[in-house]
């Protein structure tokens, strides 16, 4: 489904919430959540990522059973109407099993299994890719709190941490029966980190080659680069193609975005320059 190392490949966000930080939340309008998935395949998106639950900061935890009711039937329709590869965006081991048997071939667990370890036995049993996100969110539900383990280590750098982190996930993800090629790892961008944190683990992206796996990135619209820039939301899509160049030029293989055109073409002439692709005249 993928060759790794020879493009970058680009995920379009389908956000089946009524609440999205970036204010696209599609809500249950299973039509307009078709049209934008169709809209994003033909902006050149290579993948799909449907979420149900919304990851902005502070944003109220949602139950199984209305996640569930939020993406699976996204799901069920855009298997059958379009053939790109769809993601499950939910750390819920109930919502992300079901989710595969709509259809979906990758489960994008932004808790890094922490929350529910049994979403990596879902993705052993289905044989489903695995994304495995470090989150330095505290809390109290997740099975290893960052922010009090933090403290007991070593003042070493943040990217150092970011490797720690996603080593001791990809070892539970390996004891659960997950084949090592069906891992892609997510460093967390805005996920618990300072506007400097985040702005560190891009410049430092390089090192988590060093785990040999494939480096998924998702800046889009997030916090820190209003925080950089000085803008809202809507006002963001320059600073996102500045990440999102600097991440492929630093190694990612997967970019998660909103804006599907601009991206594509950042993403495809970051691979011109990075990658050497055959150039048609």
């Amino acid at each position: 489904m993928f060759a790794w190392g020879r493009r970058t490949y680009v995920m379009g966000i389908l956000n089946m919430t009524p609440d999205s930080f970036s204010g696209d939340g599609l809500g249950s309008n299973l039509d307009r959540a078709a049209a934008q998935a169709q809209a994003y395949v033909y902006a050149g998106a290579d993948l799909l990522d449907v979420g149900g639950e919304s990851t902005r900061p502070g944003a109220a935890p949602v139950a199984a059973e209305e996640e569930m009711a939020r993406v699976i039937p996204a799901i069920t329709r855009l298997a059958r109407e379009l053939h790109v590869p769809l993601s499950v965006d939910t750390y819920k081991a109930g919502v992300a099993r079901a989710a595969v048997a709509a259809g979906a071939t990758i489960i994008n667990d932004v808790w890094g299994l922490r929350m529910e370890p049994e979403i990596a036995h879902v993705a052993a049993e289905t044989g489903a890719y695995l994304v495995i996100t470090r989150n330095a969110r505290p809390s109290a539900q997740a099975a290893w709190n960052y922010a009090s383990a933090a403290d007991n280590r070593p003042e070493t750098g943040l990217i150092e941490r970011v490797l720690r982190d996603l080593q001791e996930s990809m070892a539970l993800a390996r004891r659960a029966g997950v084949a090592e090629e069906h891992i892609i790892l997510d460093p967390g961008i805005g996920f618990g980190n300072t506007p400097a944190g985040n702005l560190e683990i891009l410049r430092d992206l390089a090192r988590l080659r060093h785990l040999g796996r494939p480096i998924l990135i998702g800046t889009s619209r997030k916090g820190f680069i209003g925080q950089v820039l000085g803008l809202e939301v809507d006002g963001r899509l320059e600073g996102t193609a500045a990440t999102v160049a600097i991440a492929i030029a630093h190694g990612a293989d997967i970019v998660r975005v909103h804006d599907l055109s601009p991206m594509v073409r950042v993403s495809r002439m970051a691979d011109a320059i990075m990658r050497e692709p055959q150039v048609t005249s």
